[in-house]
């Protein structure tokens, strides 16, 4: 691989991202209005643009209702975690089948008070009485599609003490305040876009197994149309129950009991054929569960800093892996095709070391300074040939004792994760930053509703292995008591001489690392607008035989070229939906979002540019 000299790095990377913001600001950008004055909700939700500039804070999301209700906390004085936590709220009733309080997430964000970056874990846990075994039946893994529609794969939530801990820490108002846009929404009812419906008619079939599933999202027996207004006033009672007792009513009193009653004991319809196996959680789980508060992970890219979550999830590392394997490599200055090779075997690498190093540190030794280090990332490196890629399974490096170019012991596959999370970014007129992924893991969580409350379970725990990845190599994502699965959430966070330049992250399991990583080196290196690099075509490599390429990459004659030199490719149709914040260089605000995955995303801020 061709070594280029850092000296200079900073300019390169800063000026690039500068020369793009300012392109776009002289250009002029689409502009989004904030939520509607008064108490009432909008008959129609805020129109989705993805892309807006200007002053007083910003909020990106993927649904126009859930943005608007971080705006609204916004201009009513509240601060970005105060809106961070009202729109994750909002997605929790527009976005069930992603995110809601039956669920969990991490969040990152800046407090420009002080400089400092924080984080917050909010990963759901294995009930106490868990083992290596949790997904095992007569010596054999229990059929993931069983396992996913089941209590034995719902994890102790972590949303609700998530919203707590940052509102007590960083927030300004209570959580009965930020929760009041979402408890409207619920109440009123939200339009139904078309990607709500077919990811409801994707679920159909699941959800009439379980009678309060079926009376909330099939109306009539049947997905809701396209374009009619969908309820929830059983979700509405509990935000309510929620703000008046505080996250207690979940972890100590009624809403948790209800969710222990549903986990042990799932209400199937009594005609479903369907195998629904009980899980194990209790009141004591609940009452154990904490959202910690962890140092974020931190590496230096061309004189930036990235700043990241720490284990238990592999974002941080991973994403930092990446770019210190690029570090040494101008991919700004390289054509499409050797940009995308070098890449693609970036992410390869990354996944190696992930599946076989990161797990839950509570119970794991992670090497997580190993894996930041440059000289780990450059002990890997070497192993990209320029004209010739990798064959995977690539096996993992040592990062408590790196060897240049060792090509390691036995490969661990990259374990599935579910797609279906999702990501906002919120900022405000004091410069605080948020950037908080939310996930009931794959679409749907686990199908299952709690009755009388309105929101869905997750389905966490299959982020476990089920068995050891390979055999006689500790697996240290193994299930266990309390522990939390590995994930692959990135809500990033990048500095420039400690003033925020970006947060950025994604849904989409762990091609979550992938899309953050492309992302960021399209702005930081390739010179695109936000907006243009969180649009462009995807590519997700994890240490698998085929990368995956959404249509526009993988129609192309680009495909053919990088398969000349030994990568393979399968179609998929999408690949993330990320949102970010930028701070311009004048001080204003620039929000992002998709302009089509998922129907594309919502960027507002609070006082729009003319």
């Amino acid at each position: 691989m061709r070594r280029v000299r850092r000296r200079g790095a900073r300019f390169t990377a800063r000026s690039r991202a500068l020369t793009a913001l300012t392109a776009l600001a002289v250009a002029g950008t689409l502009t989004a209005g904030a939520a509607p004055p008064g108490d009432r909700a909008p008959a129609k939700p805020p129109e989705k643009t993805p892309v807006a500039t200007g002053s007083g804070g910003a909020v990106s999301s993927v649904d126009p209702d859930a943005s608007a209700a971080g705006i609204e906390v916004l201009k009513q004085g509240g601060n970005a975690v105060d809106a961070a936590v009202a729109t994750a709220a909002a997605l929790g009733v527009t976005e069930p089948y992603s995110a809601g309080i039956g669920g969990g997430g991490f969040l990152v964000s800046y407090d420009a008070a002080s400089g400092k970056v924080r984080t917050l874990d909010g990963r759901e846990t294995a009930p106490a009485g868990a083992d290596e075994n949790l997904f095992r039946e007569d010596g054999e893994p229990v059929p993931f599609d069983e396992a996913v529609t089941s209590g034995l794969s719902t994890g102790t939530p972590g949303t609700p003490a998530t919203w707590q801990r940052a509102l007590a820490s960083w927030g300004s108002k209570p959580l009965r305040e930020v929760l009041r846009p979402a408890e409207r929404i619920a109440d009123e009812g939200f339009t139904v876009d078309e990607t709500f419906r077919k990811q409801t008619a994707e679920n159909a079939d699941r959800f009439r197994d379980f009678p309060a599933s079926a009376e909330l999202f099939l109306p009539g027996g049947k997905p809701p149309r396209t374009g009619t207004t969908l309820r929830n006033p059983d979700l509405a009672r509990t935000y309510r129950e929620l703000g008046r007792d505080g996250v207690g009513a979940m972890y100590r009193g009624g809403i948790g009991e209800d969710v222990v009653r549903t986990v042990r004991k799932p209400p199937v319809d009594p005609d479903a054929e369907r195998k629904v196996r009980p899980g194990d959680l209790t009141r004591a789980d609940l009452r154990g569960y904490e959202a910690l508060e962890r140092e974020p992970t931190r590496s230096e890219y061309r004189g930036l800093d990235i700043y990241g979550m720490a284990p238990s999830s592999s974002g941080g590392t991973s994403v930092a892996e990446g770019l210190n394997i690029l570090e040494n490599s101008d991919v700004g200055e390289l054509g499409e095709r050797d940009y995308l090779h070098r890449y693609i075997e970036a992410s390869r690498l990354a996944f190696a070391d992930r599946g076989r190093w990161v797990g839950d540190p509570a119970q794991e030794d992670v090497p997580t300074e190993g894996l930041l280090s440059q000289r780990f990332a450059d002990s890997r490196a070497c192993l990209v040939d320029d004209d010739k890629a990798l064959t995977s399974p690539v096996a993992p490096g040592d990062p408590n004792d790196p060897q240049p170019c060792e090509p390691g012991d036995a490969p661990a596959p990259t374990t599935y994760e579910g797609r279906h999370t999702t990501h906002l970014t919120t900022s405000d007129k004091w410069g605080n930053i948020v950037a908080y992924t939310l996930t009931i893991e794959q679409t749907g969580g686990s199908g299952i509703t709690v009755p009388g409350r309105g929101f869905l379970l997750n389905n966490e725990l299959t982020d476990f292995s089920f068995e050891p990845a390979v055999e006689g190599v500790h697996d240290p994502n193994l299930p266990g008591p309390s522990k939390r699965p590995r994930s692959s959430i990135s809500p990033t966070l990048v500095l420039d001489d400690g003033r925020p330049l970006l947060a950025l992250g994604s849904p989409g399991g762990a091609t979550i690392i992938t899309t953050v990583l492309q992302t960021l080196t399209n702005h930081l290196d390739r010179g695109m607008p936000l907006v243009d690099a969180i649009a462009a075509p995807r590519a997700s490599q994890r240490n698998a035989e085929e990368t995956e390429a959404e249509p526009a990459l993988y129609d192309s004659p680009l495909r053919k070229r990088l398969e000349a030199m030994g990568h393979r490719f399968k179609e998929t149709e999408e690949i993330g939906a990320a949102t970010g914040i930028q701070l311009l260089p004048d001080g204003r605000w620039l929000a992002a979002a998709e302009r089509e995955r998922r129907g594309g995303g919502s960027a507002m801020v609070v006082q729009p540019d003319d």
